[in-house]
């Protein structure tokens, strides 16, 4: 059985050996001191609120989403949107495609190893092979969407889509990934945040410990959106690139539902 990795750095010291006391109660205190106010507008915009993360200019929710400052203190327009099973969910967040198509950009910072560049390639192979009205494509900087380096206890974090502009940047953690990660293991994981940045939630957001473990948990309640894509399915889904944890290693292409997702949507 592989292990299941959430995107808690706690998770993958039980793997990679790097915990201490220190840090753990570093994690304790940093959790003790989000406001219940913060968690509040968190969950208002339904999200979950266990093991909120405080960040700089904002917060990481769900293991992998950040939300900054400015998101969680605007007006929100509550909807309470259908609780579900196991399908396929996007946000109220979507990108915008005017005419038959619309190219987005991704470049990747000098700052991570040169060897994830086979990593990002292949997401973008995935994405480009199902003919959507999205269209990607590496450049050397300045893309609509920045792969960069970030610091912290998940393997990678990205946004939601706004102004009908994908979110802007995805944060990879080469720490936990390793230098020279598994291409397809590599390319799992940018695809998978690069379906956030798209406006794609968890296919588990029903119930994480389909794919994290844990106690069963469902928000329900949303200001951001966790609508159900018809066409997907509403039993479990093992394999869906968009569930929230994966197991060390694992390759997830896009499977039959994904792509009808993807096809729907875009």
């Amino acid at each position: 059985m592989k292990v299941k990795h959430t995107l808690k750095l706690a998770a993958f010291a039980l793997v990679l050996g790097t915990a201490s006391c220190s840090t753990d109660e570093e994690a304790i205190v940093e959790k003790a001191s989000i406001s219940k106010e913060t968690l509040a507008k968190i969950y208002d915009m339904g999200f979950g609120t266990t093991d909120v993360q405080a960040m700089e200019g904002g917060y990481l929710v769900e293991g992998d989403i950040f939300l900054t400052d400015e998101e969680l203190n605007a007006p929100h327009d509550p909807k309470f949107l259908r609780v579900g099973e196991t399908e396929q969910y996007r946000t109220t967040n979507l990108v915008t495609v005017t005419g038959t198509s619309r190219t987005i950009t991704i470049s990747m910072s000098s700052q991570l190893p040169s060897t994830y560049l086979a990593g990002l390639d292949e997401a973008i192979r995935r994405y480009n092979a199902e003919n959507i009205t999205l269209k990607f494509q590496r450049v050397s900087s300045g893309g609509d969407i920045v792969i960069a380096r970030g610091n912290g206890s998940y393997l990678a974090s990205a946004g939601f889509p706004s102004g009908g502009n994908p979110y802007g940047s995805v944060k990879v953690n080469s720490n936990a990934i390793g230098k020279s990660p598994n291409t397809n293991y590599l390319a799992t994981i940018l695809a998978h945040e690069i379906g956030h940045c798209i406006g794609f939630r968890h296919t588990d957001y029903m119930d994480r410990s389909f794919s994290c473990g844990g106690a069963y948990t469902n928000e329900g309640a949303s200001s951001v959106g966790a609508i159900h894509i018809p066409g997907t399915p509403t039993t479990a889904d093992a394999t869906s690139w968009m569930l929230a944890c994966i197991g060390s290693g694992q390759n997830r292409p896009f499977n039959a539902n994904d792509k009808s997702a993807l096809g729907y949507l875009y």
